[in-house]
């Protein structure tokens, strides 16, 4: 067999090693130095903001996010179902209830006119989750959320250089959390970013990140010692990480270039399949400019998934499915409740089909990853109508 192609491969830009390096030499291993600040301050240019703080992982920052927005014990959060386990896991360690939502079949995202229906008494926040780097109708969700004195918090772990209606992603409602996981477009191995809207809370999340103490403060030189504060945890990531995530974010806009080409040479060669009736690809509403995190399709219901998977794995290509429904995880029936019934979302987790994309993939490469999809296809067809 020719070399297997994987689901992902890590981009490097060649820089790493280098800036790791320097890290090494300025004797300054923990975190919060030269390379956090240049971090911080390339984020803050890419999305035209004023304030975030680079964290071990976007779980941390949804972690923070649910300890800056005040969410309680008996709190309800409303998100999506198709989403990690992360989205819940940070506002269940708090207490609250997460109230799952169905999705949009358009955009596999949120579904914004099902939220109403969701909200109660107890709801404290809306969680929308940018699925595949494509923006969630932020407009009205933060109309609505307005309405209720409601809090907004961005899942925009796979959003970093999205937009909706020329704005990042991560910078609509009150928090943003970014992720720089291995499988995400701009990587340091683990490690995300809070994007904090209020400069008012800013300082708070800074303690929040430091173990709850003031310590960044001291190290700035503002106070003479440093203290605990308020609650908070380990989240900042070590200079190591910070280093290795400064030579990916200086190359971010190139990096993402690379992967849009290869995501619209997929858009364009699956469109004969969609025309078939075999699949549905995605769909970039007019508003929203996306990153090319994920090029997936969704199947028709009549084809098995797991025969196409297993089928296009056998010409040495690794396509996979993605998320488990979190409503119907055993955490989710423990810890949540699904508002309606939610079947766009378990047809999407049913159907979904996501294909190997990574910048450095070659034509041979993409070219064959459509001609694995195209047979298992044919198969998965002729298999249907045979049963």
């Amino acid at each position: 067999m020719t070399n297997f192609i994987p689901l992902n491969r890590p981009f490097l830009t060649g820089e790493e090693a280098t800036l790791v390096l320097n890290a090494i030499n300025q004797n300054q291993l923990s975190g919060d130095g030269n390379f956090t600040k240049q971090c911080e301050d390339l984020i803050n240019h890419y999305l035209n903001i004023d304030f975030s703080l680079i964290t071990n992982s976007c779980t941390s920052a949804l972690e923070m996010s649910a300890i800056l927005a005040d969410i309680s014990p008996g709190d309800e959060v409303i998100m999506p179902s198709f989403t990690f386990s992360s989205t819940a896991n940070a506002f269940v360690l708090r207490g609250a209830v997460p109230v799952f939502v169905d999705i949009r079949s358009d955009t596999l995202n949120l579904d914004e006119t099902k939220i109403e229906e969701a909200i109660s008494s107890r709801t404290k926040a809306i969680i929308p989750v940018h699925y595949a780097g494509v923006a969630c109708e932020m407009d009205e969700i933060i109309s609505i959320a307005s309405k209720k004195s409601i809090k907004v918090i961005e899942d925009a772990a796979q959003g970093m250089l999205s937009t909706y209606k020329g704005k990042s992603l991560g910078t609509h409602g009150d928090f943003g959390c970014l992720s720089f996981h291995a499988t995400k477009n701009i990587v340091a191995g683990e490690g995300g970013a809070i994007i904090v809207k209020n400069p008012e809370k800013y300082l708070n999340a800074e303690m929040i990140r430091e173990k709850g103490t003031d310590r960044s403060q001291f190290i700035r030189g503002e106070i003479d010692k440093y203290t605990w504060k308020t609650v908070g945890s380990s989240y900042l990531p070590s200079e190591i990480t910070s280093a290795f995530l400064a030579s990916q974010l200086m190359n971010a806009t190139i990096i993402t270039a690379k992967r849009m080409k290869i995501w619209d040479f997929f858009y364009e060669e699956t469109k004969t399949f969609e025309e078939k009736g075999l699949l549905r690809r995605p769909r970039i509403p007019s508003e929203c400019k996306h990153n090319a995190h994920i090029f997936y399709v969704v199947l028709s219901d009549n084809l098995n998934r797991n025969f196409v998977l297993s089928k296009m794995k056998k010409y040495g290509v690794q396509a996979a499915f993605h998320y488990t429904p979190l409503h119907l995880a055993p955490a989710g029936l423990k810890f949540g409740r699904a508002s309606g019934v939610l079947s766009k979302t378990v047809f999407a987790a049913n159907n979904i089909i996501r294909l190997p994309l990574w910048p450095g993939m070659t034509y041979s490469e993409t070219a064959r990853v459509i001609a694995a999809l195209s047979e298992a296809l044919e198969a998965a067809e002729n298999n249907a109508t045979q049963n």
